[in-house]
């Protein structure tokens, strides 16, 4: 788990399981490029790095357009000359409703950064991985890329749509030395969550969270840190034999029956 003189390229790395992930790499030796639409939230992080003594660079990116994207990977590499990590998580959770009612153009927005978004990162990532002979993506999928979650039709789509994306291109360039493997997370302690608990229940959305948590074995939201182990995990020599897989991290929930009604995410 020793990062040191390693370059790590992260996406929505701006807040939540970015952030931490962010973090935790720094904490273990690498340089970390930070990614984000958010520029206060992108900085903040790359800042954060900086004040414990970490090698950090933000770039802003819209990751729905590939131009942005291969801007972000030309910063990785004119500052630091490779990619030997890419944590490939940025993503939205849309809104709440049911598929027959849901908006096409949140569809469509959804879509665009959760599947086209973790698409362009491999397109424009795995070449410097090959020519490298080396690296490991890790792109985060979901729960609701395993199981369904009733009201959140675009979600679910997109994140088993992460899943497959994994798996194909897993095969591609395994015998190049390059690993791409997927977390799945369960409710996760961040803005998302609580996002989605604020639509599901405007008045009282605390509500929402109690129930939540009731429904997993382990009693809790998960945390953004421990989302972030599993990524550097997948992303150390400790897993050299692991690729094209897909890791949940959700308390127990998936094992006990699958999500309830809107049991999301990060």
């Amino acid at each position: 788990m020793d990062f040191t003189g390693k370059i790590v390229l992260i996406t929505g790395a701006g807040n939540g399981i970015g952030r931490a992930s962010a973090i935790g790499f720094a904490n273990r030796g690498a340089k970390v490029v930070v990614v984000d639409r958010d520029k206060d939230a992108g900085e903040a992080t790359a800042g954060i790095l900086r004040q414990q003594g970490g090698d950090a660079r933000f770039v802003a990116a819209d990751v729905t357009r590939s131009a942005e994207v291969q801007n972000y990977v030309k910063a990785a590499l004119d500052a630091y000359g490779a990619i030997d990590c890419f944590y490939n998580n940025a993503g939205i959770e849309g809104s709440v409703a049911p598929t027959a009612e849901y908006d096409e153009d949140m569809f469509d927005r959804v879509m665009a950064v959760n599947v086209k978004g973790v698409f362009l990162g491999l397109r424009h990532v795995l070449p410097v991985m090959l020519k490298q002979g080396r690296g490991a993506v890790v792109n985060t999928a979901s729960v609701a890329g395993l199981v369904a979650s009733p009201g959140m039709p675009a979600y679910v789509a997109s994140k088993h749509a992460v899943i497959g994306l994994t798996k194909t291109a897993a095969g591609e360039v395994a015998r190049a030395g390059v690993r791409v493997n997927a977390v799945c997370p369960g409710p996760i302690d961040t803005r998302m969550i609580h996002s989605l608990e604020s639509m599901l229940n405007p008045g009282d959305p605390g509500s929402v969270g109690t129930r939540y948590q009731q429904n997993i074995p382990i009693g809790r939201y998960g945390t953004a840190d421990e989302v972030a182990n599993l990524v550097i995990f997948l992303c150390s020599d400790l897993a050299s034999n692991i690729t094209g897989a897909q890791y949940v991290v959700d308390g127990g929930r998936t094992a006990t029956g699958g999500a309830v009604t809107n049991n999301l995410v990060r």
